[in-house]
């Protein structure tokens, strides 16, 4: 059993996973409208992988004989001003998800939440790899432009990342 501060924490963390599945799916759809397929489909596997990390949390919240919350999802923007924008709002939404992460951590830490630490520790490792992948996007973006002409490339660019992806995950079941 765990602390009703790290239950209620938990859910908060629900909430911003729910959050970021609605954010990626948004963007998914504005990215479709642009005729960026491959952006498109980028998003569409980002917002599961926020879908599944909600609900590994939900799971765990159960499994520990605690309270997990359905949540209530704001409404996220659905116009964005860039391709690069978008992938900048992507960045510091994983930043803000990585700093709640530790905010976790910590309240694991000081309660000696053992249970609770080891089952943060995949998040940890996950969010590393998801700030670097945006970075690494965003770089690939800063590098070709993101005129009108560029949007092309831009959008094979991460066609290709979301490829590779799918087959590191492939290669990890």
């Amino acid at each position: 059993m765990i602390s009703k501060n790290m239950e209620n924490a938990l859910n908060e963390q629900i909430v911003l996973e729910g959050y970021a599945s609605q954010l990626y799916l948004s963007m998914a759809s504005w990215c479709d409208a642009q005729g960026l397929e491959g952006c498109a489909q980028f998003m569409h596997r980002q917002s599961e992988e926020e879908r599944m990390h909600m609900l590994k949390i939900f799971h765990y919240l159960s499994e520990v004989d605690a309270f997990a919350k359905a949540p209530g999802i704001d409404q996220p923007p659905h116009e964005f001003e860039s391709i690069r924008a978008l992938f900048e709002q992507v960045y510091h939404h994983e930043q803000k998800v990585t700093a709640s992460i530790h905010k976790l951590l910590k309240i694991g830490y000081d309660e000696n939440d053992h249970t609770t630490l080891n089952f943060l520790q995949w998040y940890v490792e996950e969010q590393r790899e998801e700030e670097a992948l945006m970075r690494t996007i965003l770089d690939r973006i800063k590098l070709i432009g993101d005129g009108p002409q560029s949007l092309y490339y831009i959008d094979k660019e991460v066609q290709q990342v979301n490829a590779q992806a799918e087959a590191a995950e492939a290669a990890e079941e």
